[in-house]
Protein backbone atom coordinates (compact mmCIF):
# COMPACT_ATOMS: atom_id res chain seq x y z
CA UNK A 1 0.00 0.00 0.00
CA UNK A 2 1.18 3.49 -0.87
CA UNK A 3 0.74 6.12 1.82
CA UNK A 4 0.83 9.76 0.78
CA UNK A 5 1.34 12.36 3.50
CA UNK A 6 -0.17 15.68 2.46
CA UNK A 7 -1.00 19.15 3.73
CA UNK A 8 -4.15 21.00 2.76
CA UNK A 9 -3.33 23.82 0.35
CA UNK A 10 -0.06 22.27 -0.83
CA UNK A 11 0.02 22.53 -4.66
CA UNK A 12 2.64 19.78 -4.99
CA UNK A 13 0.44 17.48 -2.91
CA UNK A 14 -2.52 18.16 -5.19
CA UNK A 15 -0.42 17.34 -8.27
CA UNK A 16 0.82 14.07 -6.78
CA UNK A 17 -2.69 13.01 -5.73
CA UNK A 18 -4.04 13.83 -9.21
CA UNK A 19 -1.20 11.85 -10.81
CA UNK A 20 -1.92 8.80 -8.66
CA UNK A 21 -5.64 8.99 -9.39
CA UNK A 22 -5.03 9.40 -13.12
CA UNK A 23 -2.81 6.31 -13.08
CA UNK A 24 -5.45 4.45 -11.03
CA UNK A 25 -2.92 3.68 -8.32
CA UNK A 26 -4.41 2.78 -4.96
CA UNK A 27 -3.13 4.86 -2.07
CA UNK A 28 -4.04 6.10 1.37
CA UNK A 29 -3.86 9.84 1.95
CA UNK A 30 -2.85 11.08 5.39
CA UNK A 31 -3.38 14.82 5.84
CA UNK A 32 -0.91 15.86 8.53
CA UNK A 33 -2.19 19.34 9.47
CA UNK A 34 -5.60 18.06 10.54
CA UNK A 35 -4.32 14.95 12.29
CA UNK A 36 -1.36 15.29 14.70
CA UNK A 37 -0.96 11.50 14.75
CA UNK A 38 -0.26 11.54 11.02
CA UNK A 39 2.29 14.35 11.47
CA UNK A 40 4.05 12.34 14.17
CA UNK A 41 4.01 9.27 11.92
CA UNK A 42 5.42 11.31 9.01
CA UNK A 43 8.24 12.64 11.17
CA UNK A 44 9.08 9.19 12.55
CA UNK A 45 9.14 7.55 9.12
CA UNK A 46 10.85 10.28 7.11
CA UNK A 47 12.78 12.36 9.64
CA UNK A 48 11.09 15.56 8.44
CA UNK A 49 7.69 17.27 8.24
CA UNK A 50 7.48 18.27 4.57
CA UNK A 51 4.94 17.07 2.05
CA UNK A 52 4.15 15.44 -0.20
CA UNK A 53 5.94 12.40 1.15
CA UNK A 54 5.31 8.86 -0.04
CA UNK A 55 5.80 5.65 1.89
CA UNK A 56 5.86 2.57 -0.33
CA UNK A 57 6.40 -0.50 1.79
CA UNK A 58 8.74 1.36 4.11
CA UNK A 59 10.67 3.08 1.32
CA UNK A 60 10.30 6.83 1.76
CA UNK A 61 10.28 9.55 -0.88
CA UNK A 62 10.20 12.77 1.12
CA UNK A 63 9.34 16.35 0.19
CA UNK A 64 8.86 15.44 -3.44
CA UNK A 65 7.30 16.46 -6.73
CA UNK A 66 5.43 14.69 -9.50
CA UNK A 67 8.52 13.85 -11.61
CA UNK A 68 10.31 12.26 -8.67
CA UNK A 69 7.15 10.34 -7.76
CA UNK A 70 6.85 9.01 -11.31
CA UNK A 71 10.50 7.86 -11.31
CA UNK A 72 10.16 6.36 -7.82
CA UNK A 73 7.06 4.35 -8.83
CA UNK A 74 8.74 3.21 -12.06
CA UNK A 75 11.76 1.99 -10.11
CA UNK A 76 9.40 0.10 -7.78
CA UNK A 77 7.66 -1.54 -10.76
CA UNK A 78 4.32 0.03 -9.83
CA UNK A 79 3.99 1.87 -13.15
CA UNK A 80 5.64 1.49 -16.55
Amino acid sequence: MIVVYTKTGCPWCAEVLEFLRDKKIEFEEKEVLKNPKFMEELMQRSGQNKTPTLDVGGDILADTDIRAVENFLKNKGIIN
